[in-house]
């Protein structure tokens, strides 16, 4: 192979005398011609570019040739091998699995059995044995009588096992294979062992007959590489342009003064990593020995990435590299991508003073992009806490090493600072968590001559290079500052959380990992990152004003105890959402005759107006409801009033309509246990029964509140007693990942596995359907139901005629004295006496009475007529007109509920 030769040699071989042998002559037309003559002899000679190209040819031809003989030999060997395992398995194989070849082991003579037919298959089969022999060894047949009776040389294991195997050995008759199989009976014993061998002399094999053709096809490639040699002889005697050996050699002299006289250092390695060339300023750059060239790059005590990169020959572009105390942008590109010598050239260059000049723009370049991360990252949720927490986690460790955020108690909470207040560590980031820095959540007073007390008071950031030169960082607390201090902790700046006129704390950044403390350049950076956080913390505090505000009105509009009451037992869970509060309401009203009509209802939307609405349509409920109305007929009154509300705000362009308000009404009576329900637009409840069975009652849909224009249709349900019915909004079953069927789907299942009791079944829905962060209010009420024992149950029938009062009276003593309640007759007596004297009077047949004894003694009076009495303030000379007033005084509550056919007139007294 040509080598490329030192830049020593590189003279020498372009002076006139080594170029001696290149002749030419000129025409009569001036041009330089070369004679023929020459390429030839260049050819020849072997010192020329060409000579060398033809002795390669030459002994590459000549190693193709060999190659091709030696490796035609091996594969004839090969073949021939692969050839006599094959045969010799075949034959043993099909001989040992020879009919009667059983009986045949098993005859008295074997011998005389099996010889004549291994000898015919021998020679048919064209191997060199085929032997019989019994599981001993012992052969019965053999090429060669007299070695009949004698044991077998091969390995027998594997075949005694069953499994037939082949192996080469040599044998007295030359290097062989041989195969050795079982013979087995109709049972599976090996009973005997067949052995075929065959010499590879014998295989295959015409290697001699193929030569002919590789020499005759090596001579032509040797005329062809002869005659290719010649051809690049004469091409390289063209490329010279007829130049002789002095204009050459002023050509090198002049490239070899430009080489040195640049000032950037060029390296030209070859392929072996052999240093070819190095110009004065890359001896210089890199600290080059004299004698480095000729020698391999990585002896030359180069950097080891430097020397990698030389010897590795890729491309490189300006790749930079730490020599002593310069910084060199190295070049590289391989030579032989035009057609030159394999190696490569490279160039070096001093970057140093670029690299600082880059350095700077790349430290302001991360300050831009960290001012920008700022503006995207820090504020992503209306959180002062988790607003703190973002600058801290923007700040470590790209900025400081620790960032501590100390906010005023009263800006967590959403209200004013107070200048002389706690503080309270809102948030704090670092490297180490066994930093001696306040924990977070701890709270802080800070000395006026701290750092954090002058950015406090002055509302300007201060610089503390040196901790360990600052007394007024001491004074806060002398036993922590040299903890922090033996922590490694040295440099502080402190910048005041400023949103306006307000300070709402102070901004600590620290250092302990970098030596150099914090400057005037970055005391700037700092003071425009906390200046970006301030205003979102201070959106932060305003959001959480307000919603908190929002939020103590919807708690304020919600029920906040449960009315006492004997027919349900209910547990209730109500969820804000998380964005803000929304019109999400429920409620437990009881009603006469010991009825409860539970409500649960949604209005679309968040914040103040949904909350305030809800309070207008949950007051509006309870009105409602003490007419002791039918569910469906509630819904319609409040349907009407939801579009009467809309259309006195549609004037006002401030307001929104109540449009998308839903509502489900029911009413649960224990006496009967019957349950009517009836809703708006909303989801139907779920009933869950003593057995543990789950279904969501076929409650008829009716549209939301305010459309106006259709019916609501209600279903009556008959509810054994224990049974759960569970009413919900739809934030428990919608989200924003999940159709509304997929959520009943998940709550039927939560309901099936959850306990009895209200408590444990509000428990299991929540902790199985409440998402990670609820985006609407979630309302939840579960009620079990109860049912009036009938000893607690009194009727009676009055006949048409005033003299059954008094029997009446008489009933209801025994009764009540029956209850234990003696003391409740007098007044008992007063109050159904007038109630049945006034149905008798104004009323209609038939008339019953019914009194029902639980948290409170009910009597109730039904007649068939729809009039309905009016309590009247009799004066001084009135003879009549005093039987309600006297009901109204006795009683605790009374009133009028009206039935399909007739009316119920009650009057409730609380049981002593």
């Amino acid at each position: 192979m040509v080598r490329l030769k030192g830049r020593s040699q590189a003279r020498s071989s372009l002076r006139p005398g080594a170029a001696a042998s290149v002749r030419r002559r000129r025409d009569a037309d001036g041009r330089s011609r070369w004679r023929p003559a020459a390429g030839l002899r260049s050819v020849l000679s072997g010192r020329s570019v060409a000579g060398q190209v033809f002795v390669l040819h030459l002994v590459i031809v000549l190693l193709l040739v060999v190659a091709a003989v030696v490796a035609l030999v091996l594969q004839v060997r090969r073949d021939s091998t692969q050839e006599a395992r094959n045969r010799s398995l075949a034959v043993a194989e099909t001989f040992a699995n020879a009919p009667g070849m059983v009986e045949a082991l098993e005859s008295p003579d074997p011998t005389a059995v099996l010889q004549p037919h291994a000898e015919a298959v021998r020679e048919q089969a064209r191997v060199d044995f085929v032997v019989v022999m019994n599981t001993d060894g012992i052969r019965y047949t053999h090429p060669k009588p007299d070695r009949i009776g004698k044991k077998f040389v091969g390995t027998l294991g594997p075949a005694l096992a069953g499994q037939p195997v082949v192996e080469e050995i040599k044998g007295t008759i030359g290097q062989l294979v041989q195969a050795v199989v079982p013979v087995k009976d109709s049972g599976g014993r090996v009973v005997g062992l067949v052995s075929a061998g065959i010499t590879t002399e014998h295989v295959g094999g015409a290697a001699e007959d193929q030569l002919p053709l590789v020499l005759g096809a090596a001579l032509a490639a040797l005329a062809l590489a002869t005659g290719g040699a010649a051809l690049v002889s004469r091409r390289l005697l063209r490329q010279t342009h007829g130049l002789g050996p002095h204009e050459m050699t002023r050509m090198y002299e002049h490239h070899d003064a430009v080489l040195h006289a640049v000032r950037e250092g060029v390296i030209i390695v070859d392929g072996d990593g052999t240093l070819m060339l190095a110009n004065d300023e890359a001896r210089r750059l890199l600290g080059l020995p004299e004698d480095a060239e000729g020698r391999h790059v990585l002896d030359l005590g180069l950097d080891p990435g430097t020397a990698e990169l030389l010897s590795s020959g890729r491309v490189a572009t300006d790749e930079v590299h730490l020599v002593a105390d310069r910084l060199l942008a190295v070049n590289q590109r391989p030579t032989d991508r035009v057609g030159g010598p394999r190696g490569s050239v490279a160039t070096v260059r001093d970057s140093t003073e670029l690299r600082a000049l880059s350095g700077r723009a790349e430290e302001s370049r991360e300050r831009l992009n960290m001012l920008y991360d700022a503006g995207v990252g820090i504020g992503t949720s209306l959180d002062v806490t988790r607003t703190a927490e973002e600058l801290a986690e923007l700040a470590v460790p790209r900025f400081a090493d620790f960032v501590t955020v100390d906010l005023f108690e009263a800006v967590l909470a959403g209200g004013h600072p107070d200048a002389g207040g706690v503080l309270r560590r809102a948030a704090s980031t670092g490297g180490g968590e066994d930093a001696p820095l306040y924990p977070t959540d701890q709270q802080i007073r800070f000395v006026e001559s701290s750092p954090q007390g002058v950015s406090l008071a002055t509302g300007r950031p201060v610089l503390e290079p040196r901790l360990s030169e600052a007394p007024g960082w001491h004074a806060q607390d002398v036993e922590r500052s040299g903890q922090v201090m033996e922590y490694g902790i040295h440099s502080l700046i402190t910048v005041p959380l400023r949103a306006g006129a307000l300070v709402l704390g102070v901004v600590s950044f620290w250092r302990s990992r970098k030596d150099e403390p914090f400057d005037t350049d970055e005391l700037a950076l700092a003071e425009e990152l906390v200046a970006r956080a301030a205003v979102s913390i201070d959106n932060a505090r305003r959001y959480t004003r307000e919603h908190g505000m929002a939020v103590t009105l919807q708690q304020s509009l919600l029920p906040r105890t449960l009315p006492d009451q004997s027919a349900l037992e209910i547990a209730y869970r109500y969820l804000p959402a998380q964005a803000g509060v929304g019109g999400d309401w429920f409620d437990v009203l009881p009603l006469s005759g010991a009825r409860v009509a539970l409500v649960v209802g949604d209005v679309v939307g968040h914040g103040l107006h949904a909350a305030a609405t809800m309070g207008r349509l949950r007051t509006a409920v309870h009105n409602f409801s003490s007419l002791d109305l039918p569910p469906d007929e509630l819904l319609a009154l409040l349907d009407e009033l939801v579009g009467r509300i809309d259309q006195d705000e549609a004037q006002d362009d401030e307001s929104a309509p109540v449009t998308g308000a839903t509502c489900l009404y029911a009413v649960y009576d224990p006496v009967s246990r019957h349950c009517t329900v009836a809703r708006a637009g909303h989801p139907p409840p779920a009933l869950v029964r003593p057995d543990g069975s789950v279904e969501f009652v076929d409650v008829p849909a009716g549209p939301p509140l305010g459309l106006g224009g259709l019916p609501f249709e209600s279903a009556d349900l008959e509810l054994p007693e224990g049974s759960r019915l569970v009413m919900y909004t739809d934030g428990l079953v919608e989200d924003r990942e999940h159709d509304i069927d997929v959520g009943l789907e998940q709550l039927r299942e939560a309901l099936s596995r959850a306990g009895d009791s209200p408590e444990e079944t509000c428990r299991v829905v929540l902790e199985s359907r409440r998402p990670a962060r609820a985006v609407d209010d979630i309302a939840l009420l579960v009620a079990r139901t109860r049912a009036l024992p009938a000893d607690r149950i009194a009727e009676w029938t009055v006949p048409a005629d005033p003299a059954a009062v008094g029997e009446v009276r008489a009933a209801v003593t025994r009764k009540l004295a029956e209850w234990g309640l003696d003391e409740l007759a007098f007044s008992t007596e007063l109050i159904l006496s007038e109630l049945v004297t006034n149905a008798l009077r104004y009323g209609g047949s038939p008339i019953r009475v019914r009194m029902l004894c639980e948290r409170h003694l009910i009597c109730e009076v039904y007649d068939s007529s729809s009039t309905s009495p009016h309590l009247r303030y009799a004066t001084m000379t009135d003879e009549g007109g005093r039987g309600l007033f006297l009901v109204a005084q006795l009683a605790e509550r009374w009133g009028t509920r009206y039935l399909p056919a007739g009316k119920v007139i009650w009057a409730a007294q609380p049981v002593p």
